[in-house]
């Protein structure tokens, strides 16, 4: 992968070191995010601030949920085909945007490790003391191999490694669903311009389906989903002093057909105020919502057309045989 784009770099940041890579986001820019979501109508709040320690160890259980059919298909379709793509592409470098406990990245490595060269795996997502922990995890099963964690909001420019080529970035659990399609584009460049011709993106996409299939996924009969959501709420509690009554706050998503999304809400139970520190008062009205995630749902030509506009273009389609997700592999455009 080209360095061309990588900002934020610090002299100790070389290749080896173990402690993360680090771009913090700043308590200035939680408290710009949260003031300008929650002054618009109606009210939303950025997915990116579920994934605190807690809410990563919510999302871990949500996706074991019988429900949630989304890891298990996705996981398959790894099992399944992961051999053939990393003998296409014999990667030497693994970077991974979204990482989490990255149990389904341990797929990738195990082939790459069996086709001979495995040299490097850099995992990304926003909660650092979650991903440390998986770092750890994966240096003691794999003490030959550089594991390099970055801990970054993928929206923001982020410092990686000198890695070896060929690399594959992979971005799995159709996490790219929780973007429009602009956001998804824009994304989705910044990763473009930093492969080389050898480079290939691995992506994971949810499809399109039965709407009582998404609908359950997203509000599980256990109410660990429901326990996610509210988690941003006592997350800005926590971080902000702000003081939500998240009791009187419940858990709504649905999926839309028109639009090829699950929205998720929390709504309000009764009229009240809640006064945030740095931000001030803000009024909340009975029933008034405030959307914490979208979750757009894919087809071949939607996601072909992403990428293109990404400067990505897919070489390979690979659909679960029921039609639930697909794995798309892509190259940047010349």
């Amino acid at each position: 992968m080209r360095a061309g784009r990588v900002k934020n770099n610090h002299p100790s940041d070389v290749a080896g070191t173990t402690p993360p890579y680090t771009v913090r986001r700043s308590r200035q820019q939680m408290v710009r995010d949260v003031r300008q979501g929650l002054t618009k109508s109606p009210k939303e709040l950025s997915p990116k601030y579920f994934y605190d320690e807690r809410g990563s160890e919510l999302f871990e259980e949500i996706t074991q949920l019988p429900e949630y059919y989304l890891t298990r298909a996705e996981r398959s379709l790894l099992e399944q085909r992961i051999s053939g793509i990393i003998g296409a592409v014999r990667p030497c470098s693994l970077v991974e945007l979204g990482a989490g406990s990255a149990n389904k990245t341990r797929l990738i490595i195990d082939a790459m490790r069996a086709s001979g060269c495995a040299e490097c795996y850099v995992p990304i997502d926003v909660s650092k003391d979650f991903l440390e922990a998986t770092g750890l995890q994966l240096r003691a099963d794999y003490p030959d191999m550089n594991i390099t964690p970055v801990v970054s909001d993928i929206t923001e420019p982020f410092a990686l490694p000198a890695l070896s080529s060929p690399t594959l970035v992979a971005f799995l659990g159709s996490t790219i669903g929780n973007f429009p399609r602009d956001p998804a584009i824009r994304l989705l460049s910044h990763v473009a311009r930093t492969m080389g011709p050898s480079d290939r993106f691995l992506l994971g996409a949810d499809l399109r389906k039965d709407p009582e299939i998404i609908n359950r996924a997203y509000n599980d009969s256990k109410g660990v989903t429901a326990a996610f959501n509210l988690n941003i709420l006592h997350r800005l509690n926590r971080e902000l002093g702000a003081d939500f009554p998240v009791s009187d706050y419940e858990h709504k998503a649905f999926y839309s057909s028109e639009q090829h999304r699950v929205e998720m809400h929390l709504i309000a139970r009764n009229a009240h105020k809640v006064v945030i520190p740095e931000i001030g008062e803000i009024q909340f009205r009975e029933g008034e919502t405030i959307r914490t995630e979208l979750s757009y749902k894919y087809d071949r030509p939607t996601l072909e057309d992403i990428l293109k506009a990404a400067g990505l273009t897919m070489e390979k389609w690979i659909p679960a045989d029921d039609g639930s997700f697909a794995l798309a592999l892509a190259r940047a455009e010349d």
